[in-house]
This record gives structure tokens, sequence and C-alpha cells, in this order.
């Protein structure tokens, strides 16, 4: 038996010096265990709250960022066909046709397709069957093939369809089958839309000849290829966003090539 001093005896000194290490739970007594947790359970459940206010708060601003980043891209997209049908018209003294047709009117390709050369595409273009339809047999392959610069970053769906489009009328930039060229633009290049970005209910496959008319363009739908909006390329190849609260007047005078419109 060990001579040490028993701390728990009575009379012995060190009982007032010593701790005990002990704890007894009764009827009276409680265990700090039962409180920590429900008090953990609460801080967790706080964070999870708390976090997810973050995120509610931060979401619509990423969103937004990206949205930004996406028309800034889609602006880009539009500067580069300008670029192009800017430079068709060097080597041509005009603007390519809205579309070619063949020796009975019938509509062939688009003039997207006839910008390729001008696009970094000529590889592609020399592929194509120009004497048969943009979806004949003979041109299946380049048909299946997308082309980045014609979709834009913020659309949904068929890689191969497009947004970029001309406005085809007889007072436009693009009249049909009969090109134009920026001599006749007596309105001034400055003023007068070159071609724009429609909604995704107007988009087409960017090798067909079709496109939308002046009427399309001024019923200004709420399906914005961006929200509010969408871009226009000028005559001078500048790219403008144009809201969809655009006075109606004024677009239409934009889309004329020769209306003499004040332009404000």
């Amino acid at each position: 038996m060990s001579d040490s001093p028993d701390p728990l005896v009575p009379g012995n000194h060190y009982t007032e010096t010593m701790p005990v290490e002990a704890k007894v739970v009764g009827q009276g007594g409680f265990n700090s265990g039962c409180v920590m947790a429900p008090l953990l359970a609460l801080a967790f459940v706080g964070v999870l709250v708390c976090g997810g206010i973050a995120v509610g708060i931060m979401l619509p601003a990423v969103q937004a960022a990206r949205e930004a980043a996406r028309r800034m891209s889609c602006s880009n997209n539009m500067k580069q066909i300008g670029l192009a049908l800017h430079n068709y018209h060097s080597a041509y003294d005009q603007l390519p046709p809205a579309y070619t047709v063949d020796e009975n009117g019938n509509k062939l390709h688009s003039w997207r397709v006839l910008i390729l050369p001008f696009m970094e595409q000529a590889s592609l273009y020399q592929q194509i069957d120009l004497s048969k339809p943009w979806d004949a047999p003979e041109n299946t392959l380049v048909a299946s093939t997308a082309v980045s610069a014609y979709a834009c970053p913020s659309k949904v769906g068929d890689p191969l369809t497009t947004s970029y489009v001309a406005v085809v009328d007889p007072s436009g930039m693009f009249e049909g089958a009969i090109p134009t060229g920026f001599g006749q633009v007596t309105d001034g290049l400055a003023n007068t839309i070159l071609f724009v970005e429609t909604e995704h209910q107007n988009e087409v496959h960017w090798m067909s000849p079709e496109d939308i008319d002046l009427q399309t363009l001024l019923e200004l739908a709420e399906d914005d290829s961006h929200q509010g909006g969408g871009h226009v390329v000028l005559g001078d190849g500048a790219v403008k966003f144009i809201t969809n609260s655009i006075d109606v007047g004024l677009l239409k005078a934009l889309a004329t090539k020769d209306g003499s419109e004040v332009i404000q």
C-alpha cells in the first residue's frame, strides 16, 4: 500500500490544494455536451444561411459579368464580319448581293457564304459548289461545318444557325439578288445599317439565303439576343448596341440608305 496521502481522506491537507477531476451527473445536474451540440448545429445552420445569402447576392453580378463578356465577344464577331464586307467591297467595288440565284431566279447562297474568303475561311469557301443550292447534297459537308464568327456567344441551340442577318429591302444596303455599292448610300455610311443581330426566333442557317425584311426589323420583338436589345453594324463598320426601346421611326431611318432622313 502506498504511503502517499490520499487527497480524499478527511483531514488531509491536500484536499484544499489538489484538484479533483470528477464529473457527477445526477437528477439536478446537466451535461455541457448536451448544450454545445445544439449551439454548434445552430452555428452551422447560420453559416449555411449566410453563405446562401452571399451566393444569392453575388450570383446576379456574376451572371451580368458573364453576359457583358459574351456581348463584347459578339460585338467583335460583328466587327469582323463588317470588315469582311468592306474588304469584299474593296475587291469588287460593290457589296455582295443578299443572295445568289440560278437562271430561274431560285435562291442559292447567302452573302455570308460569299464573304468567307475575307473571313479567313478561303479553304471552306473553295469546297462549296456555288452552282448548286446551299443545302444540296454536294454542299452537305460545308453545311455541317460551323463558322464560329457567325455564332453569337449568347445564343443557345444549333451552332450552325446565326443571328447575324441583313435587312433585305429595296431601300436598304441589301436589296436582294442585286448588289449595291457604298456610293448609293446618300444618307451617309455612319447613318445607315449594314447588317443586324436579330432575335433568336429569326435565326437562320449561316449558309441559307434567308435574312429578315424591314418589317421584321421594325417589330422589335422582346426575344432579344442580349438583355435589352442587340447589335447593329453601320455602313462605316461601327458596331452599335440598339435597345428595344428605340423609336421605330429612327430605326427605319437607319435602315434606309437614301431616304434623306435627319438622324439625331
